[in-house]
């Protein structure tokens, strides 16, 4: 699985922009971008990694009764630190219910701004199938409106890949992962939960495709 990204002018603003794409009909299921592109998000390349705007992985699935979307940034970091909150970075998760998959039929904005005390950040979601408005609250609390249940804040790192075997592997040129080596065991990433009554999706081609980016106004830091 791999994610793409490049840097693109949005509405004649400069910003940096990187997307990763999951479940999208008749192409291959992208779902993880972690340290992509490597010159403004890796650590060990860029001493200043720009971890708000660095997606990680996408995961949605259906129940009878809901379409659950989560969008993980900023990891994997070390438990220590906190969430990677920015007001300058959008995120936009889209979704294609109908041929083209390519074609965002709904597009879900999401966002972060602080509160009165510097410490305190608030997120605001909008463009939620069903919802008047927006969902807007705290950070690490359940918000509720409409149906539609939001969340945003530190989480576990869900994903288990051995990257120093994938290193090894295409430096040596031959298979060197070790099923016990998890490079992401320990971490933690930001993520954006959605949970939106299955009804809201009533007549969409299933199944639905997703795609996420991350785009920072003014561009690169």
């Amino acid at each position: 699985m791999r994610g793409i990204s490049g840097p693109v002018p949005i509405a004649g603003v400069a910003a940096a922009i990187s997307a990763a794409l999951l479940f999208v009909p008749g192409a291959p299921n992208r779902a993880a971008d972690h340290l992509d592109p490597p010159g403004r998000t890796d650590p060990t390349i860029d001493a200043t990694p720009d971890l708000p705007a660095d997606i990680a992985d996408i995961f949605a699935w259906d129940t009878d009764d809901s379409v659950r979307v989560i969008v993980t940034f900023g990891g994997p970091n070390d438990p220590n630190r906190p969430a990677s909150y920015d007001r300058d970075v959008l995120y936009k998760i889209m979704i294609s219910t109908a041929p083209p998959a390519d074609t965002p039929d709904i597009t879900i904005r999401a966002r972060f701004g602080r509160g009165k005390n510097p410490n305190e950040w608030g997120v605001r979601f909008e463009g939620v199938p069903g919802v008047t408005g927006a969902i807007e609250g705290p950070v690490e609390t359940t918000l509720i409106k409409d149906g539609v249940k939001a969340r945003a804040g530190l989480f576990d790192e869900p994903f288990f890949f051995d990257l120093q075997g994938f290193r090894e592997s295409r430096s040596m040129g031959k298979v060197r992962f070790d099923n016990r080596r998890n490079f992401f065991n320990g971490n933690n990433d930001t993520a954006l939960v959605l949970e939106i009554p299955r009804n809201r999706f009533a007549g969409a081609t299933m199944p639905l495709g997703f795609w996420i980016t991350t785009s920072r106004i003014g561009g690169q830091i």
